[in-house]
């Protein structure tokens, strides 16, 4: 696999983290390439972070399932059906067009419906989106000027243009608006959970920037040949996880000690779940998002590096859990690349692995559940901590102790958790 042998090449120079833009349907963990390269390079030390998918908002769209790896979702930080023959019969030259969104947001059909535009003489156009996409608008690089406009806006645009003989438009660039405080907002297109794979783990992992990133570019945009350097403004996952890359080579860099593991625990626990108003966090119909889209919240990386207290695991700890998902040994081999004998230790459940979150099902006739998880301390000798319980909604938890104090570095403290 050349996935597989890239990862190899990148153990191989002594990558210190990798960055993997790329997935596809998801499979077994013994059968999906970029999971079984990403445990080698775990094993070795390595952090990998992947982009969980732009196949939002739809539930159980994501890749990149597993725990082993962060898996990367993508919000707006600052929040705020045309076609080749469809106006060949439609006088629209020095006009601006409006055109509806359909069920594709990939930067290659959005810039397609402006090329439509112009082709036909159009000067300009609107683009709305569908009620699917709501409010995530998009800043690409279009071949005529060109505004996006949520869902909602659209609805007012038409029902304008509906009541006038001789609607008017003009479109007036007025720089990039900061501080919006509904900031920031998860993307319509941002993969979301559950994870279909192993539904004990919550993914995605995380939220980074990922919506009009403006970014490096291979090609050229609108055939412009004459610049050295390409840059375009895209909007996917494909953005957003290489954010979390390079939060994750500077946590690297000021703590080496720190596992692949430590480095996750610190950015999910340390990630912020409100937005600028200081509500949840919401999605692309302005509705407080769900944790499905959010995984832990958005990354915050002056927070993660000082954590704490870390949820660490161990590549061996991984085992048991393979062992509970039923895996055979000759599929956990693929995995680890190593003989285990799950009758000869004792599987655990998905939720006893030693994760930053928990992912659990409740029914009304559920009996409690009791999980362990083991906290490192990363923080200052004699350091105190307290916890305090936000549970979910119908949700209780409980947590044995209640207070830890941590005399020296790296110490090892278990927690007790039953929810009810």
């Amino acid at each position: 696999s050349p996935i597989l042998a890239g990862i190899d090449a990148a153990i191989e120079d002594g990558a210190d983290v990798l960055s993997i833009s790329i997935g596809g349907p998801y499979f077994n963990f013994f059968q999906d390439v970029i999971a079984l390269g990403a445990f080698t390079a775990m094993q070795k030390g390595i952090f990998v972070s992947c982009s969980a998918g732009n196949f939002g908002p739809s539930a159980s769209s994501l890749f990149n399932q597993a725990p082993w790896i962060l898996t990367v979702g993508a919000l707006n930080p600052n929040a705020r059906y045309c076609s080749g023959q469809s106006l060949s019969q439609i006088d629209v030259q020095g006009r601006i067009v409006l055109c509806e969104l359909d069920n594709s947001a990939e930067r290659e059909t959005l810039v397609a419906k402006g090329q439509a535009v112009r082709n036909a003489g159009g000067a300009a156009m609107i683009l709305v989106n569908n009620e699917r996409y709501a409010n995530t608008t998009l800043a690409d690089a279009h071949v005529l000027p060109t505004t996006h406009l949520s869902y909602a806006d659209g609805l007012r645009i038409k029902a304008y243009i509906n009541s006038t003989l001789r609607p008017m438009a003009s479109i007036l660039f007025q720089g990039t608006v900061f501080g919006d405080n509904r900031a920031p907002v998860v993307g319509a297109q941002s993969s979301r959970g559950p994870n279909v794979i192993s539904p004990g783990i919550l993914k995605p992992d995380i939220l980074g920037p990922g919506i009009n990133i403006l970014a490096a570019w291979p090609t050229s945009v609108e055939n412009n040949t004459n610049t050295a350097s390409t840059f375009n403004v895209v909007s996917s996952t494909s953005m957003s996880c290489p954010h979390l890359s390079g939060v994750a080579a500077l946590l690297k860099s000021a703590h080496p000690d720190w596992s692949p593991a430590a480095i996750k625990s610190a950015i999910m626990t340390t990630a912020d779940v409100v937005n600028g108003a200081q509500r949840p966090i919401e999605d692309e119909r302005f509705l407080p998002a769900s944790i499905f889209a959010t995984g832990a919240g958005h990354v915050n990386p002056s927070r993660a590096n000082d954590p704490g207290l870390v949820y660490d695991i161990q590549p061996d700890d991984y085992i048991p859990y393979l062992c509970g998902l039923n895996y055979t040994q000759r599929e956990i081999y693929f995995i680890v690349q190593r003989r285990v004998n799950c009758s000869a230790m004792t599987s655990i459940p998905e939720a006893q692995l030693n994760y930053p979150s928990f992912a659990l099902t409740f029914t009304p006739r559920s009996t409690p559940q009791s999980y362990t998880r083991t906290v490192t301390n990363v923080g200052g000798r004699n350091t105190s901590y307290r916890v305090e319980i936000v549970p979910p909604p119908g949700i209780n938890v409980v947590l044995r102790p209640l207070h830890s104090t941590s005399h020296r570095h790296s110490v090892r403290s278990p927690i007790a958790v039953t929810l009810q």
